[in-house]
């Protein structure tokens, strides 16, 4: 058992996968944290506009030794001090606010803040991100990924919105660190009818698509 009060980045490594929870309900989150591991997935995000996110993040934090347990569309200092009073061992953004961010990295705790333009991504790196999460990455795609790795070389970058099981492997190839994966990931027709093993074979071809990066 790795279980750990932080971040644990060994998790992080085995598979670089921010799993992106928003809008699902307590009583499933127990079964999909489940079939997330059985699949050999490791990180997992409860977005803070979810009904109940705080409760899950402490949920997930209580019984789940093996899950890095974070909160996503953090936006502000309020919502940021309610995920780390609930647990949660990383934070995500979909902005650059710079308090949150200066905060965050005071703190130690890790960071993925959204950005978009070459601007905002080297804007986020230099106030302490962990890693860049570019946002949203369906309109821009790998091509994006691979223009800005040229001379923006040394930003880790985290693409999220828009990767899937058909280009997820592409996104690794163009040397990004990880993707962030919500609807594509977390199948809603499967979790309404609470086909859970489905749902861990489904993780676990997304899953088989990173290894080796």
């Amino acid at each position: 058992m790795l279980n750990k009060e932080s971040f644990s980045w060994e998790l992080y490594n085995r598979a670089p996968i921010v799993g992106i929870v928003r809008g699902v309900s307590m009583e499933v989150i127990r079964d999909i944290a489940n079939a997330y591991l059985k699949a050999g997935l490791h990180t997992i995000e409860i977005t803070m506009n979810t009904a109940g996110a705080t409760e899950m993040i402490s949920k997930l934090r209580s019984e789940f030794n093996d899950l890095n347990v974070g909160a996503g569309t953090v936006c502000n200092m309020e919502e940021y001090e309610k995920a780390v009073a609930a647990g949660a061992q990383f934070i995500v953004t979909p902005i650059i606010d710079e308090v949150v961010i200066k905060t965050a990295v005071a703190k130690g705790v890790p960071i993925f803040p959204g950005a978009y333009s070459p601007t905002e991504i080297y804007r986020a790196w230099s106030l302490g991100a962990s890693a860049v999460k570019i946002f949203p990455a369906t309109q821009l795609g790998v091509q994006f990924i691979r223009d800005i790795s040229g001379p923006l070389n040394s930003i880790k970058l985290l693409p999220t919105g828009g990767v899937s099981l058909e280009n997820i492997r592409s996104f690794f190839e163009a040397g990004v660190v990880g993707v962030g994966m919500g609807s594509s990931l977390f199948n809603k027709k499967l979790i309404r009818e609470r086909d859970f093993e489905a749902l861990a074979v489904h993780f676990s071809k997304i899953r088989a698509e990173v290894k080796g990066f």
